[in-house]
């Protein structure tokens, strides 16, 4: 029974962790269009969904090279 009762909790931290990091990953997705700060928006929101996700792991590293990049000066080249 108390393997149950820990498996359950840890779905139900699981779901928050998600439900929250698309929410806030739309948020900012929504704040390309929107007044507000959308590349501080979505890194976190890509930060929340990597601790589940390998996906939203390595789109984030992606995401850290391109900012490490710019700030560099590099700007927006493509650096493939």
């Amino acid at each position: 029974m108390h393997h149950i009762v820990l498996k359950t909790i840890g779905q139900a931290k699981r779901l928050i962790v998600i439900v929250v990091g698309f929410t806030v990953l739309a948020a900012g997705v929504a704040m390309i269009a929107l007044p507000g700060p959308a590349v501080v928006v979505i890194p976190v929101g890509l930060a929340i969904l990597a601790t589940e996700f390998i996906w939203a792991r390595k789109l984030l590293g992606k995401v850290k090279e391109r900012i490490e990049s710019i700030r560099k000066g590099n700007g927006c080249q493509n650096n493939q």
